[in-house]
C-alpha cells in the first residue's frame, strides 16, 4: 500500500479537551463548514475589472488592486410597478456590456431548467423593462447587441424588440407533453445537460432553435402529496429504456425576414441512424451554423455545418469508438479551423482541425486526460489536466500551432480550476485539497499571484477547532489485479490496539470520480462526525471511473455494476485486513449510482458488508432512462445478459446483513418505482430490511430540514447497525 499524507495538511490532528465536537444540527442546520464563494462572478470585457453579486447588487472591482470602482445595478432601488419583486436571483450581461438580463421570482422544475420574471435593466438610460408580464417564461437570452430578447412561454419561442416593445411569436404549435421549441425535452435536459435551445448568431439577425416533438415518449406520473383533499399529479415524457424519444429538429428563424429555415431532423422515418442533436454552435461566420447529431448507441457522432446564405451543407468530423463517444463542450472555433477534444488516442486529448474536418492535428498527447477546455488567445490554449496525478489537476498553458508542451501556469497542490478574463491577462484561480478549503486567487497570466479574494482562513480554523481530521490517500491492488486509488479518514485512536468499524462511501458512475484532492463539503463533515464516534470511513474509485484514461472509464461497458461491485468488495476486503479494522463491521452507503452500488454490496458482497444504505438507488437499469442507459448498455433487447445479471432485485435472496433503503417519492430522475421494486423483492424472499420516503422530495432530497432528518436517520442506523457500541456479527 502507498499512503499519501496531505502536503498542506493544516487541520487538527486529535480531539482534544478544548476542541468542539461536530453535531448534525452544525453540518444540516447552521452549515457550519460551508465555504465562502465568490457568488455571480464575471469579468468585464475591458480585461481589468470584474463583477459580483452582493446584497442584491451587481458591483465591479479592479482585478489588480481589488478596489471596489462601482454599483452598476442596485435591485433594491429598481421600480416594482413594472412587475419587479425587488429580489434579483441572477443575472447576465449584453456583449457591448450596456444591457444587463436579469432574473426573479425564480421557480426550479427539474435540475436545470426554471422559470422566471425576466427583466432587462439599461445601465446608460436607468430604466428597466419586463420581457414579459403574462407570467413566468423561461430561457430569456439576449442577443449580442443587446436589442432583442429571445424566450420561451408556453413551449413556443418569442422575441422581444427593446427598443419598441414589439413581441413577436416565432413558433405556434408548441403544446405541453407534445411540443416543446426553443427548449429541450426532460432526457437532453439530464443527460446531456442542457436546457436551453436557443442560439442567437453573432450578428442577432437569425435565432436558431431546437424542436422536440414528444409526442410518441411515453409519460410518467408521480404524485405529490399538498396537504389537499386529493394529492397533486405532475406526468411528462420520460423515456425508458428501448422506448421511442422525441423528434428532434433544427431551425433558424430570419428576424428581418421573419422566415424559418428548416435544417435538420433526427429520430425519423427518413434520417436513418442519426437519433440525438446533443449540440449546436454558430461559427464565427454568421451565416455558419454547426450541429452534431449522433446515433442511438452514441458511438458515432458528425459534427455538420450549415451555410444558410448558400443553403449548403457539409461534414466537418466524423468520430466513432467502439465504446461510446462522450458528448462534450470543446468545439471552439479559431481562425481557418477548430478545435476538438476526443479520446481516440486512449486519453482524452485536444486537436485542430483545418474548416474542411482534415489535417488534424494533436495539440496535446501525454499521457493523461485533458479535463475541462477554457479556450483559446493570441495564439494559446488554456486547458485543465490530470497531469500529475489522477487525484489532483493543474491548469495548463500552450501555443496553439506550436510544437511546445504544455505548461502549467497553475499547479499547486490539490485541486486547480480557473476562469479566464477575456484578454487571458489575467484569470481567477480555484484550488483545494482534501484536507484544505478552497482559495480564489486573482493570477495574472504568468500564473503569478496578484491577490486572494477568498481565503476561506475562518472556515480552516473552524474545521481545526471542531477537530477535523486528515484525510489520507492510498492505493492498492485488486485481486483482480487493477491498482484503484483511495481516501481514508481515521479517529485518533486507530491503533493496532482497538478495532473501529467501517463506513464505504461509493458512487462508482462511469467516469465520475470521488478519490479526488479537493475539499469535499457537507459530506465530508458528516465523515468528520462518525471518525468523532469511531468510525473509520473510507472511499475507493473503481474500476470505470474517470481520469484515468478511455480503458479504465469504458471497463464497464455492457457490465454496469459488476466490475464496480468486485473492486468494491475486494476494497472492503483490503480493508478489512488492516489492524484498525474490525472486517465484522464494514457498512457502505452511496446515492443515486451509489445507491446501486451499495445494494450491490451487501448482496453480493454478503460475507463482507453487515450494512448498507441505499439513497435513490436504480436497482434496475430497464427502468432508467434511454440516453444514459443506452450510452453504456445498449437496449435490453441487445443486452438481457447485461442488465439481468446486474440488477441488484435478482440478488434480494442473498441479504443478509442490515438495509436501509431511502427514496424521495417525487423523484423525476430515478423514480421511487426502483426502490418500491427492491422493497418487493425482498418482501418476497422474506428479507427484513428499513426503508424510509420522502413526501414531495426529489432525487436530490433537500428543502427546509430535509436534509438534517435523513442525515439522523441514516447516522442512528448505522449507530445500532456496526456502531462502535455494537457488538461484532
Amino acid at each position: 500500500m502507498r499512503l499519501l499524507l496531505p502536503l498542506l495538511f493544516i487541520l487538527s490532528v486529535g480531539l482534544s479537551a478544548q476542541q468542539k465536537a461536530i453535531t448534525l444540527e452544525d453540518i444540516w442546520a447552521d452549515y457550519t463548514f460551508n465555504p465562502d464563494g465568490v457568488s455571480g462572478f464575471n469579468f468585464l470585457q475591458d480585461g481589468r475589472s470584474y463583477v459580483r453579486l452582493e446584497d442584491n447588487r451587481v458591483v465591479t472591482y479592479d482585478i489588480a488592486t481589488g478596489n471596489r470602482e462601482r454599483v452598476i445595478l442596485n435591485a433594491d432601488v429598481l421600480p416594482t410597478d413594472s412587475g419587479f419583486s425587488g429580489r434579483m436571483d441572477d443575472y447576465t450581461f449584453s456583449d457591448d456590456e450596456t444591457k444587463i438580463l436579469l432574473s426573479s421570482q425564480t421557480e426550479q422544475l427539474f435540475r436545470r431548467s426554471s422559470q422566471s420574471y425576466f427583466f432587462v435593466y439599461d445601465t446608460e438610460t436607468e430604466q428597466l423593462t419586463p420581457v414579459y408580464s403574462e407570467g413566468k417564461h423561461r430561457l430569456a437570452t439576449l442577443d449580442p447587441a443587446g436589442e432583442r430578447v429571445a424566450f420561451v412561454v408556453d413551449n413556443n419561442v418569442f422575441i422581444k424588440n427593446l427598443a419598441d416593445g414589439k413581441l413577436t411569436q416565432v413558433t405556434e404549435d408548441g403544446e405541453a407533453n407534445a411540443i416543446i421549441n426553443g427548449a429541450t425535452d426532460w432526457v437532453y435536459e439530464e443527460e446531456f445537460g442542457f436546457s436551453k435551445a436557443l442560439y442567437w448568431s453573432p450578428d442577432g439577425e437569425r435565432l436558431a432553435y431546437l424542436k422536440f416533438d414528444e409526442r410518441r415518449v411515453p409519460e410518467f406520473t408521480y404524485t405529490n402529496f399538498k396537504n389537499g383533499m386529493y394529492p397533486e399529479y405532475v406526468t411528462f415524457k420520460y423515456p425508458k429504456v428501448g422506448e421511442a424519444n422525441s423528434t428532434v429538429s433544427l431551425h433558424s428563424y430570419s428576424v428581418s425576414s421573419a422566415q424559418t429555415t428548416d435544417l435538420l431532423t433526427v429520430n425519423q422515418e427518413n434520417s436513418g441512424d442519426w437519433h440525438y442533436l446533443p449540440r449546436v454552435r454558430w461559427t464565427e461566420n454568421p451565416d455558419e451554423l454547426t450541429a452534431q447529431r449522433m446515433n442511438r448507441h452514441q458511438n458515432k457522432l458528425e459534427l455538420l455545418l450549415f451555410d444558410l446564405h448558400t443553403g449548403e451543407r457539409r461534414t466537418l468530423l466524423t468520430e466513432e469508438n467502439k465504446y461510446y463517444v462522450d458528448v462534450h463542450d470543446n468545439l471552439t472555433f479559431v481562425d481557418d479551423g477548430f478545435i476538438w477534444s476526443s479520446e481516440q488516442d486512449g486519453f482524452n486529448q485536444l486537436y485542430l482541425y483545418d474548416m474542411q474536418g482534415e489535417k488534424p492535428q494533436q495539440l496535446t498527447s501525454a499521457r493523461y486526460d485533458v479535463t475541462e477546455f477554457y479556450g483559446v488567445y493570441d495564439g494559446r490554449l488554456y486547458f485543465q489536466a490530470a497531469g500529475r496525478d489522477p487525484m489532483q489537476r493543474e491548469v495548463y498553458t500552450k501555443s496553439l500551432r506550436g510544437r511546445d508542451l504544455p505548461r502549467p501556469v497553475a499547479a499547486e497542490p490539490g485541486y486547480n480550476s480557473a476562469q479566464f478574463s477575456n484578454t487571458y491577462d489575467y484569470f481567477v484561480l480555484s484550488n483545494s485539497t482534501i484536507n484544505r478549503p478552497e482559495t480564489v486567487t486573482v493570477m495574472d497570466a504568468t500564473g503569478s499571484p496578484v491577490r486572494k479574494i477568498i481565503s476561506n482562513t475562518e472556515l480552516a480554523e473552524r474545521a481545526a477547532a471542531y477537530g477535523y481530521r486528515p484525510a489520507e490517500f492510498f492505493t492498492f491492488a485488486t485481486e483482480e489485479g487493477t491498482e484503484l486509488n483511495g481516501y481514508m479518514i481515521k479517529p485518533a485512536s486507530a491503533t493496532t490496539n482497538k478495532k473501529h468499524s467501517l463506513l464505504m462511501h461509493v458512487y462508482g458512475g462511469p467516469g465520475s470520480q470521488q478519490v479526488v484532492d479537493n475539499w469535499r463539503g457537507q459530506n465530508m463533515a458528516w465523515f468528520q462526525y462518525l471518525v468523532q464516534q469511531g468510525f473509520v470511513v473510507a472511499v475507493v474509485d473503481n474500476r470505470g471511473t474517470g481520469a484515468r484514461g478511455e480503458e479504465m472509464k469504458k471497463r464497464t461497458y455492457l457490465t454496469l455494476g459488476k466490475e464496480e461491485t468486485e473492486d468494491q468488495i475486494s476494497a472492503a476486503r483490503y480493508l478489512g485486513s488492516l489492524d484498525y479494522i474490525d472486517e465484522k463491521k464494514i457498512g457502505i452507503f452511496g446515492w443515486s449510482y451509489g445507491g446501486f452500488m451499495a445494494l450491490h454490496g451487501i448482496l453480493q458482497g454478503n460475507d463482507v458488508f453487515a450494512a448498507a444504505i441505499a439513497v435513490a438507488p436504480v436497482t434496475n437499469w430497464k427502468w432508467y432512462d434511454t440516453i444514459y442507459t443506452e450510452r453504456y448498455m445498449r437496449t435490453y433487447a441487445e443486452n438481457q445478459r447485461g442488465y439481468d445479471e446486474n440488477s441488484p432485485i435478482n440478488y434480494a435472496d442473498r441479504l443478509k446483513g442490515d438495509l436501509l433503503l431511502v427514496h424521495g417519492m417525487g423523484d423525476d430522475n430515478v423514480h421511487f418505482q426502483h426502490t418500491a421494486e427492491m422493497a418487493n423483492a425482498l418482501i418476497m424472499n422474506n428479507k427484513q430490511f428499513d426503508t424510509y420516503f420522502y413526501p414531495n422530495r426529489n432525487h436530490g432530497i433537500y428543502g427546509g430540514p430535509t436534509r438534517l432528518h435523513l442525515y439522523t436517520k441514516m447516522t442512528n442506523f448505522l449507530m445500532n447497525s456496526i456502531g462502535p457500541s455494537i457488538t461484532s456479527k
